[in-house]
């Protein structure tokens, strides 16, 4: 327990268990009577000041967490990456956040929401306040019913129970309705708050606490104390007793705020406290460039001082005093006074369960209110430029766009010495820094025969592109006159998100071109020199046809998770990396198709019908040639027969001269005295000169044990029998099943593609590598003559045909 002692009069005023912070057994804090005051508001009994028992409290075990939080007040967070760092938070929470639909009465399971986010950012160490609505509509359903519960007792005694449904009550003065509903509100928080294991106050201010010097001091002085303290201020207008607000004094400048509505006392109170975030609460999902809800309105990711005359303001909300117009204000006061400001839904239930935190930890929800305006485009507008440059691309002829692709190629290798060197930056940077494994150094590293491979992959797919957009792939006469044909189209906006790989982006961006999509590309922090040299080259080969913004390089601090909700601008994402970054993709995608695989688990299973010389030459290459690739040899299959003869001899004598780690599996350790070390994971993708050594007692359980550990990527079989070599090829499920071959040969570049975006485990759309063909989808054509279903009714003057019509010649040039 801790004793609060007053400093006017020394002696014990009351005992409340306070935060888990403070809890030492025997600590006094000394406080002010007004801090006193706010607490004493809601520990005291309701009907006496006396002290009792039952308003003694005890806290419960739950862990303190805290966190190194330290910021100088002074400027707002540039980017919304920054808050994670904020300290202290005022969240403000409008009355359409608070309460029900019904404007009589609180949404208590949105309430309980919030209470549970701000409780876990006060246990994180931070310093929470709230300034809440709700009082009002609380107060109207306790004086509804008392009302309600009044007349029906009248009626019942003077006019029968028949007139009872015809009751009418009458409209409630929302300052009687504040006084009635003020302290059920706070003993509701109260109750919430405990279940955290976190105190809470109570502070209702007027303008005048605000404007008169001394009671300023005061409340400050009491906020203070209690945040020292770490309790939760709560704090409000009191309507019950506030004057109504006064037209045109509102937001006069940084030293005249009126106190008008929740949203200007919210702005007051984070400048006058001097802190880091201000989160407003609303009922949508942030500030728009016109009333939400209109056709052309866009949701505002970042605002701009200045930006004012770019957005038109709508009604105010269903409930509350202020509506958007007011919530900018008091945001760019606030914003002025140092502290930084997100506006967001508090009422959507797929996200007002994390909304809070969501905004803290810097993800992009709602309206970031900064003052540094980035120097480029923002990641949106990014997305519209592709989108525009993208149609403009599939406008042009074929030939026109193989153009930009052929001078892409000549590009790679005529500033090959300038994409080295940027290449070296990245990866002297990378060294030094010690953050990448050496598969991933391997990915990043470029030269001149890579350069070469891409650019003679780039000339592959300028050749085939000539035909790939509005090829005609079926035609149907579904009458006379009236012909149907379907072509192929490009699938819109790409966003493709690749680490430690530059070489990604010049066949990325080639295969974007030749399939006329626009192209988002979000390429990892370790090659952002060689990514920015190579975007550069591509937007150079763009300009001879005027279509530079077709592809755009993000720049921006955008997360991942943020790229992958924008479900307006995007129509396809395929990320290029390792497989935690798939995962994490797929997971983040909001409503668009992921194009890719997660891992890349890839056997070869040796027969007893194996060829010697095939053996060791097929596992070499597919384990060593690149083990970092996602189409190299994961786990080695070996049936039984095979055990303790020459051939198996050979295999192991291989891979130890080249230096491969080698990890037991189950079956295989039973078979050894002194056996390698077991795998922990039959499902284990290693990227590295690492492989799993199983037995199997059949090309069916072969079969099996593919379909059980892979990922559907690529799977080999070496055998010289075609029976038994056809049954693997027709019953292994994977994208790519090879017979006497190597598994790297699981490539766009060496399938004569030119090159790929990815590789595909999906079942939907694209399979295996993935080229051009890929990266279109297709629309319908149809041509007719005055033509109405009704004339093909029962009694119509038309019948269906429904005839296949020959396909125009390709153009193979």
């Amino acid at each position: 327990m801790i004793s609060l002692i007053c400093r006017r009069h020394p002696k014990m005023l009351c005992r409340a268990a306070l935060s888990p912070l403070v809890r030492s057994p025997g600590r006094c804090f000394v406080l002010p009577p007004h801090a006193i005051a706010a607490i004493s508001r809601l520990y005291l009994p309701r009907h006496n000041q006396r002290l009792r028992n039952e308003s003694i409290r005890c806290w419960s075990n739950i862990p303190f967490i805290t966190m190194p939080l330290s910021r100088a007040h002074g400027k707002s967070f540039a980017h919304r990456s920054e808050l994670k760092h904020a300290k202290r938070i005022v969240v403000k929470l409008g009355s359409a956040v608070v309460t029900r639909g019904d404007e009589c009465g609180l949404a208590l399971g949105r309430l309980a929401s919030i209470v549970e986010q701000v409780s876990m950012l006060q246990n994180q160490g931070r310093e929470m306040m709230i300034v809440t609505s709700g009082a009002v509509a609380f107060g109207k359903q306790r004086l509804r019913h008392e009302i309600l519960l009044s007349q029906s007792v009248r009626q019942a005694l003077h006019s029968g129970q028949n007139q009872l449904k015809d009751m009418a009550i009458p409209v409630l003065e929302a300052r009687a309705c504040a006084a009635a509903g003020q302290s059920g509100l706070m003993a509701l928080y109260e109750a919430m708050f405990t279940q955290y294991s976190i105190c809470a106050a109570q502070i209702l201010v007027t303008n005048l606490d605000f404007h008169d010097e001394q009671k300023r001091r005061n409340l400050n002085g009491t906020l203070h104390e209690l945040l020292r303290m770490n309790i939760v201020p709560i704090i409000n207008t009191n309507d019950a007793v506030v004057p109504p607000p006064e037209p045109n004094s509102d937001l006069q400048g940084v030293n005249v705020i009126s106190v008008k509505d929740n949203d200007s006392l919210a702005a007051r109170l984070a400048v006058e406290m001097k802190t880091d975030l201000l989160i407003v609460l609303s009922d949508v999902e942030g500030l728009f460039d016109s009333p939400p809800g209109s056709d052309d309105a866009k949701l505002i990711d970042i605002f701009y001082p200045g930006d004012q005359q770019s957005v038109t303001f709508g009604t105010k909300s269903r409930v509350g005093m202020g509506g958007m117009e007011a919530k900018v204000k008091a945001a760019l006061w606030a914003l002025q006074g140092g502290t930084s400001v997100v506006i967001a839904n508090g009422t959507h239930p797929k996200i007002s369960g994390h909304v809070i935190t969501d905004i803290v930890e810097g993800k992009k929800v709602g309206t970031f209110f900064s003052e540094v305006k980035p120097a480029g485009p923002t990641v949106e507008q990014q997305g519209e430029m592709a989108r525009a440059g993208g149609r403009t691309l599939a406008a042009l002829q074929p030939e026109q766009r193989a153009e930009i692709i052929y001078r892409l190629a000549d590009l790679l290798t005529d500033q090959r010495e300038d994409i080295l060197l940027a290449n070296k930056k990245d990866l002297e940077e990378a060294e030094n820094k010690g953050r990448l494994a050496l598969p991933l150094l391997k990915r990043l590293s470029l030269s001149t025969s890579k350069l070469n491979s891409l650019a003679i992959g780039l000339r592959q797919i300028a050749a085939s592109s000539q035909d790939s957009v509005g090829r005609v792939i079926r035609r149907t006469r579904i009458a006379k006159d009236l012909d149907l044909e379907q072509v192929t189209v490009p699938i819109g906006v790409l966003l493709v998100i690749f680490e430690s790989r530059p070489d990604c982006l010049p066949q990325v961006s080639a295969l974007a071109v030749a399939s006329g999509n626009g192209l988002l590309l979000k390429g990892g922090k370790e090659a952002a020199h060689s990514n920015q040299i190579l975007h550069h080259l591509t937007q150079e080969a763009l300009s001879i046809h005027g279509v530079k913004d077709a592809v755009q390089l993000v720049n921006t601090r955008e997360e991942v998770e943020d790229l992958c909700r924008l479900d307006k601008l995007i129509d396809l994402i395929i990320p290029r990396g390792s497989s935690q970054l798939v995962r994490n993709i797929q997971k983040s995608a909001k409503g668009i198709p992921v194009m890719g695989h997660s891992e890349g688990i890839c056997h070869v299973y040796v027969d007893t019908d194996a060829s010697v010389e095939k053996v060791t030459r097929i596992i070499r290459d597919s384990k060593c040639e690149y083990p970092a690739a996602c189409n190299a040899l994961e786990t080695l299959l070996i049936h039984r027969d095979l055990l303790r003869t020459p051939l198996f001899d050979q295999i192991i004598d291989m891979l130890r001269v080249e230096q491969v780690k080698i990890h037991a599996g189950p079956k295989f350790a039973s078979y050894l005295t002194f056996s390698p070390s077991e795998v922990k994971s039959l499902r284990t993708e290693y990227g590295d000169l690492e492989c799993c050594i199983e037995v199997v007692d059949s090309v069916q359980e072969a079969v099996e044990h593919i379909h059980k550990y892979g990922s559907s990527h690529t799977d080999v079989i070496i055998t010289e029998n075609e029976k038994t070599a056809e049954f693997f090829l027709q019953h292994v499920d994977s994208a790519c099943v090879f017979w006497n071959a190597s598994t790297r040969f699981s490539d766009g570049y060496r399938f004569g593609l030119g090159a790929e975006v990815g590789i595909s485990t999906s079942r939907i759309h694209a399979r295996g590598p993935v080229g051009i063909e890929g990266l279109l989808t297709t629309k319908w054509l149809l041509r007719g003559n005055n033509h109405v279903v009704s004339d093909f009714s029962e009694h119509g003057s038309m019948k269906y045909l429904h005839e296949s019509l020959p396909l125009p010649q390709r153009n193979t040039n």
